[in-house]
């Protein structure tokens, strides 16, 4: 496939998630991504570290006496140093309780995809669902981005997470079915009609909540919970190890909670189109990839006896980019 610009640039599409930020661009062979960890530590400063920083090309920002290291080496930084990552955004939405999270985020997105190339590129990002009682803080949430990426020069525009999950994933059944993405902050849902999205909300329960919840109770760091989370955990079999038979306890409570809510929401739905026949339903995002995932959602979803007849349960092609491509074929149908 071949894109061309009569302007010289592309479009983006960006996942800003609470646990990572990913970007997407068209390529004559699909698609490109980039990614970094959404989060930073604090080195004290010195020319000297400065100078090493930079030589290896590691994102950092100086400020005063302090160093900033921004995105992927942070967790590196972190483990060595013994202490947890800062997040500059927390259950899907900027960090209230994080005073550096506007400069820390703005640093993360403007070395991921650079100042725009052209005053009219288009760039859409990922916007979570509320939670309930949380319109509020999405709507700054929102407008904080958006401002942000306009002062790159891109013009921006929010697109819901679940539904670039459907964008990305269901081109083949005409952009109709549920689209789920479950990420470090929030799980968001959406289910979608011919790429009309008619169900959205999010669950404020995630990875991090695997994270924190297992790290209380194995005396261990949230971050080392994660490394291992992501690194070597599975469903099903024997687990040898404490921190995994703890964060298959805590899986099992974050997929119960989501089928709860998603029953409880599609059940109550006044509105549904009436389909004619089943549909679809893909799983995104970091905590969707633990192998045996999709098994235990698939039976948690056929117990609750799920108001919608559903065709398929199945993982995004690649989990972690499913969300910025989506987004980047958002902006691709504008132009």
């Amino acid at each position: 496939m071949t894109f061309r610009y009569s302007d010289g640039s592309t479009p983006v599409g960006l996942d800003v998630g609470t646990s990572r930020i990913v970007a997407a661009w068209p390529s004559e062979t699909g698609y490109i991504y980039r990614s970094e960890l959404n989060s930073f530590v604090t080195l004290p400063g010195s020319k000297f570290t400065e100078n090493v920083l930079r030589k290896e090309n590691v994102p950092h920002t100086v400020r005063g006496a302090e160093i900033f290291v921004q995105g992927n080496e942070s967790e590196r930084f972190a483990d060595l140093l013994g202490g947890e990552i800062r997040r500059p955004m927390h259950k899907g939405f900027l960090n209230p309780n994080e005073p550096e999270s506007h400069t820390m985020i703005q640093e993360l997105i403007a070395n991921l995809v650079g100042p725009a190339k052209h005053a009219r590129q288009k760039l859409f990002y990922s916007v979570p669902a509320a939670p309930p009682g949380a319109a509020d803080t999405l709507t700054f949430h929102d407008a904080t981005l958006k401002n942000m990426l306009s002062d790159l020069g891109y013009d921006a525009r929010g697109v819901s997470e679940g539904l670039a999950v459907v964008y990305s994933e269901l081109e083949g059944a005409n952009y109709t079915g549920i689209g789920v993405s479950l990420g470090g902050g929030l799980c968001n849902v959406c289910m979608s009609y011919l790429a009309v999205p008619v169900i959205s909300f999010s669950v404020p329960k995630a990875g991090d909540y695997i994270d924190s919840s297992a790290a209380t109770v194995t005396n261990e760091l949230a971050n080392r919970v994660r490394l291992i989370k992501e690194n070597s955990f599975e469903f099903g079999g024997l687990q040898q190890e404490k921190a995994h038979q703890v964060i298959t306890v805590y899986y099992d409570d974050l997929i119960a909670t989501l089928v709860g809510a998603m029953k409880d929401v599609f059940t109550q739905t006044k509105s549904l189109p009436r389909l004619g026949r089943p549909i679809p339903l893909v799983l995104s995002g970091g905590s969707a990839m633990p192998p045996g995932f999709k098994n235990r959602f698939e039976e948690a979803l056929r117990s609750a006896e799920f108001p919608v007849p559903i065709s398929e349960v199945r993982l995004a092609e690649n989990p972690l980019t499913a969300t910025a491509k989506g987004a980047l074929i958002a902006a691709l149908s504008e132009l």
